[in-house]
């Protein structure tokens, strides 16, 4: 647990904080006053895209926002829900899909927001070194003697197909159900043909395994290089870093990246309670004032910081890894099989490309993909993927935070999107392994395009 101590420092700051007067997205005069809680404990997994919090805190970036911060590190993404809920956290470093899956009621009822995107990118898709040598008796080989990237699941299909014929369970790990890395790991082996589930919660399933070639289940990410060791899954998706922790342990090899998968696709989100947002107005807006900070520190010219993250992020409070293995992915680079180390800049993303801001495509993709599996059981029209994403995903609050910084001088208005036209929506998006388009506006047609998984009124 870290824990900033209060200070003759904060009495100065405490005073000396000024109210800023904001223009909102609405129009009407915003002030962002005195935060109504100083003191906060935030929760976190240990990954590396929990960056931003460790940098807001080592940075100071949140006492200047009179803020005093506890991170605490949480033994899985359920325990770490929960905790929110219940306010033995203020707040934490989540799932994308855990607000929303949290909100609509799959799994856990409780209303929770985000106003603050933390990252892009970040995750891969590993096997067993055993099923990568019978995958690359498929895998095509360029001139220099190493695979062709990115590496489809096309290529896992036949060993898929061996294990079922021969009546063995081909079993996968994912981190929690409805996680980037579940939706990430079944994008890819459904563009590949082989079906990953579904979901049927309705009939009280919730294995995901109904009609599954392959079947997934969830194993929290610091035990998955463990797990496939022990041959009790053959492959997982996780974020860094694992799929890096295979490779120095020699005992698998990551075969592809969710920016292969999808180029540049939100990741993690901080989030909190409705209530408690509601109740700490001025707090949350500092909160992700210090964030939005830290995620610029984290990116800006061109990595230079990254190192230095590193060496934190290795720190047993924060991800307790090698900081070699954390820097293998952190620096730009990615390892997929032993000395196949290629370039990827853009592994992890922070603030590039807008990475901070809480877009509702963003919201309406892991809600696409939740009807696609059956955690959403019935037929949804357009207008229930745009009112939920409006519930959970909070730009304004964003703005409010970001236009702060601006008037303070601490960042320029070029770092962010053009709030006076901003609609909360990215441009169709085509940089998918299976090159269908994503629409945001238009999720059931994006429904429409898949061979694999629930659309329409499709029912389970």
């Amino acid at each position: 647990m870290l824990k900033q101590p209060g200070s003759f420092k904060r009495l100065l700051l405490a005073a000396s904080i000024a109210i800023t007067t904001l223009t909102a997205q609405t129009g009407a005069q915003a002030e962002v006053g005195y935060p109504e809680k100083e003191e906060l404990k935030f929760g976190f997994i240990k990954l590396t895209d929990m960056a931003p919090l460790a940098i807001a805190y080592e940075k100071q970036y949140f006492e200047d926002e009179g803020l005093y911060v506890q991170l605490e590190a949480q033994a899985n993404w359920k325990v770490l829900l929960d905790r929110v809920i219940d306010g033995q956290l203020d707040g934490a470093h989540m799932l994308a899909g855990q607000p929303l899956g949290a909100t609509i009621g799959y799994g856990t009822q409780a209303h929770i927001i985000t106003a603050f995107s933390m990252d892009l990118n970040g995750n891969g898709i590993t096997v067993s070194n055993d099923i990568w040598e019978q995958m690359k008796e498929h895998i095509p080989m360029g001139e220099d003697g190493k695979p062709v990237h990115p590496i489809k699941a096309d290529y896992l299909k036949p060993v898929v197909d061996k294990y079922r014929a021969e009546g063995k369970p081909f079993n996968m790990g994912m981190v929690f159900p409805v996680s980037t890395h579940n939706y990430e790991l079944r994008y890819w082996l459904a563009a590949g043909g082989i079906h990953p589930g579904y979901y049927a919660p309705h009939k009280g399933d919730t294995s995901g395994q109904q009609q599954a070639d392959a079947l997934l289940s969830v194993t929290p990410p610091p035990q998955m290089p463990a797990t496939l060791e022990a041959g009790t899954i053959y492959g997982y998706c996780v974020g860094e870093p694992w799929n890096q922790q295979a490779v120095f342990k020699g005992i698998g090899v990551p075969v592809i990246t969710d920016y292969e998968i999808w180029k540049n696709n939100p990741e993690k989100v901080f989030g909190v309670s409705k209530a408690w947002a509601d109740k700490y107005p001025n707090t949350h807006i500092r909160v992700v004032k210090a964030m939005i900070r830290a995620a610029k520190w984290l990116d800006e010219n061109n990595n230079a910081n990254r190192p230095e993250a590193v060496e934190i992020l290795s720190r047993p409070t924060y991800v307790g890894a090698d900081a070699e293995v954390i820097a293998n992915s952190m620096t730009g680079t990615f390892e997929y099989e032993k000395g196949d180390k290629r370039e990827v800049p853009d592994f992890n993303v922070f603030f590039r490309h807008n990475a901070t801001y809480p877009y509702y495509s963003d919201a309406i993709w892991y809600l696409t993909q939740m009807r696609r599996w059956g955690q959403i059981a019935e037929q949804k029209p357009d207008s229930w993927y745009m009112d939920i994403a409006k519930q959970v995903y909070r730009p304004d609050i964003y703005r409010i935070a970001a236009e702060e910084l601006i008037a303070e001088g601490k960042m320029a208005a070029s770092d962010f999107p053009d709030f006076a036209s901003e609609d909360g929506f990215k441009a169709p998006q085509t940089q998918f392994i299976d090159g269908i388009t994503y629409d945001g506006r238009k999720p059931n047609e994006y429904l429409e395009q898949f061979p694999i998984g629930l659309k329409g009124k499709d029912q389970i």
